[in-house]
């Protein structure tokens, strides 16, 4: 994602997509959910949801960005 908002931001339950995926919904959306982010593919969303630890997330997103 090229943004990263933050959890004062987002109101409970918003799913956020990356611009990147733009209208093509070929993506995964994320939600803030207490300590956790949850996450799930933006194409089937009834599908489930992988509830990931923050920090670990946030791990996750900057060894991305390198």
């Amino acid at each position: 994602m090229n943004k990263t908002p933050t959890a004062g931001r987002l109101g409970a339950g918003d799913w956020l997509k990356s611009s990147y995926s733009a209208a093509n919904n070929e993506c995964v959306e994320v939600r803030l959910s207490g300590p956790a982010v949850a996450v799930r593919d933006s194409k089937a969303p009834s599908h489930g949801v992988l509830s990931v630890p923050r920090p670990a997330f946030m791990a996750f997103v900057e060894e991305l960005k390198q």
